[in-house]
């Protein structure tokens, strides 16, 4: 069987679980009630919500694996106007999705003025595209062998910038990171993410150096596959890799804290780690040219359509934020009135899967009418 025609139904429904997942760590009933599990990591060390949004990247770069090779035999000038076009359009996105809805509202229903200078500019879809654009070019016009060396000499020199330009003894602070000064002295104060009681953005500039190694992870995952197919000494090589960069990254933990927020390469190493054997199970249950069943379907929607999934769920949950509801707003309202009386996490849970559902129903419909999202 060729490699083209090879359908790796694993890939599409690890792509799903990843969407859903984000979708319901995103939208908790009340950020005042939430299980652990279903929280970031304060700062140091991990928790299952941790692993969604490398996962994201990993998913973008073995989806990458298939589509560059379309360009093969085209013109080095087309091939860069398509990665450069596509990495724009998606960090456009991003930035477009935190203004959005462009004005602000008070408690007391005064429209007033988002002005573009305190516009968040980094972000989540922000990082994806400059990580899918540095991980394109440099597969396209250096090969695979030194991107791989590149991406792994990355979590190495991250490492090093950190030590030698955070603050002295305390490099790996929210306040002391090299980062962290970065990104102040490249945007501002007012353009960075404000979540976390000051100005610091999870989704720095510098971060994007070792998060580049999450897609080329995923990118060397997709080949592999290509070439070797999903026969069971090809899943036990990947559940083995996958052991030992999660055994190494323990390891790294001592010297290089294990941290979300700032993508540390030991955060690197355990995510993809993770990824290798989430998919390594999916691929034992579901190899080459598998058929559907119940569960897979299920994400296959999500799959389908990461992007525009993603896009709706954060739009739509800001918009039932936003409209007034008696003396508050809907979103709190409903959680308040149909979800807290069964318990107060049980019920933030509970409304989180409602909101996935119905993204889910959403996508659902576009996978039923063939209306795919490609930026």
């Amino acid at each position: 069987m060729s490699p083209s025609t090879r359908r790796f139904l694993a890939l599409d429904v690890f792509r799903g679980m990843t969407i859903a997942f984000m979708i319901i760590v995103n939208s908790p009933g009340s950020w005042s009630y939430a299980y652990d599990p279903l929280e970031h990591a304060a700062w140091h060390g991990f928790t299952p919500t941790d692993l969604v949004f490398p996962s994201f990247l990993f998913a973008v770069g073995a989806a990458m694996s298939f589509s560059l090779d379309k360009f093969k035999g085209y013109p080095s000038l087309e091939v860069t106007f398509y990665i450069l076009k596509r990495t724009t359009l998606l960090f456009s996105l991003g930035f477009l999705m935190y203004w959005y809805p462009f004005f602000r509202l008070s408690d007391t229903l005064e429209i007033s003025a988002f002005p573009l200078s305190e516009t968040r500019i980094l972000g989540v879809l922000q990082r994806i595209a400059l990580c899918y654009g540095l991980a394109a070019l440099s597969i396209w016009f250096l090969g695979q062998k030194i991107t791989y060396i590149l991406a792994g000499m990355g979590l190495l020199i991250y490492w090093g910038i950190l030590l030698a330009f955070g603050v002295p003894g305390d490099p790996f602070s929210m306040t002391g990171n090299a980062g962290l000064h970065i990104d102040l002295a490249l945007f501002g104060e007012a353009h960075l993410y404000h979540g976390e009681g000051m100005a610091f953005d999870p989704e720095g500039l510098l971060g994007t150096l070792p998060a580049f190694a999450n897609v080329i992870a995923g990118f060397a995952l997709g080949k592999h596959l290509q070439q070797k197919g999903s026969a069971a000494d090809t899943v036990i090589k990947i559940l083995l890799v996958g052991a030992l960069a999660c055994g190494l990254a323990v390891l790294w933990d001592f010297a290089f804290p294990i941290n979300k927020k700032l993508w540390t390469s030991s955060f690197v190493l355990l995510t993809v780690g993770l990824d290798l054997i989430i998919l390594a199970v999916l691929l034992f249950f579901l190899p080459v040219n598998a058929r559907k069943n119940a569960w897979v379907s299920f994400f296959e929607p999500l799959g389908k359509n990461p992007l525009a999934v993603y896009l709706l769920s954060e739009i739509l949950l800001v918009t039932f934020y936003l409209i007034p509801i008696r003396e508050t707003r809907l979103w709190p309202w409903l959680y308040e009135t149909f979800y807290q009386p069964l318990g107060n996490d049980f019920g933030s849970l509970l409304m989180a899967l409602s909101f996935m559902l119905l993204c889910w129903g959403v996508g659902y419909w576009m996978d039923k009418k063939k209306l795919y999202w490609r930026v």
